[in-house]
């Protein structure tokens, strides 16, 4: 499986299903990978993305302290593969000289890769999927610059006013 480093270009809200969707892209290829995810992930990124952040340790914080807390350092995570109209990622995790991988959702691996800093890889395979392959008919567009363009003009609080 080749795997390709990959940055997040931002989040989206596919206003069809009123879900926010996870943009990722490799850098130096012209291709865009759209995540549908759930509204406390796309939050808990939105976050970590704009800088803000909350009194008290909210899931990921709570998960990097944790791995943190016991000698352990997330080194990358990986989407690997969309299963079923699910996609599936792995966190890898360094521990006293051990390697050690988790199953995981794309969203927290990705909420969990910014809180660490770790760098984000996407199977190849995965930008090469056709539209029926997809958990959603993609209502956003499929030119990475008019998507680029779009992303910019997202508001973090496009996903919800909560209190911290």
């Amino acid at each position: 499986m080749n795997m390709l480093e990959v940055k997040l270009e931002g989040l989206a809200l596919d206003m069809t299903t009123n879900t926010p969707v996870v943009i990722l892209s490799p850098s130096g290829l012209d291709k865009v990978l759209p995540i549908w995810i759930g509204h406390a992930e796309a939050w808990a990124i939105a976050m970590e993305l704009s800088g803000v952040g909350s009194k008290r340790p909210l899931t990921h914080d709570l998960l990097r302290r944790v791995i943190e807390t016991l000698n352990g350092k997330v080194e990358r995570i990986e989407i690997t593969e969309l299963k079923e109209q699910t996609f599936f990622a792995v966190i890898h995790i360094a521990v006293n000289g051990q390697k050690i991988q988790v199953d995981a959702r794309p969203s927290d691996s990705i909420a969990l890769a910014l809180k660490t800093g770790a760098a984000i890889f996407v199977n190849e395979e995965l930008f090469n999927l056709k539209r029926e392959d997809s958990a959603h008919d993609i209502n956003i567009p499929n030119d990475p610059e008019t998507l680029r363009e779009r992303l910019r003009r997202i508001n973090p609080e496009d996903f919800g006013k909560y209190s911290l």
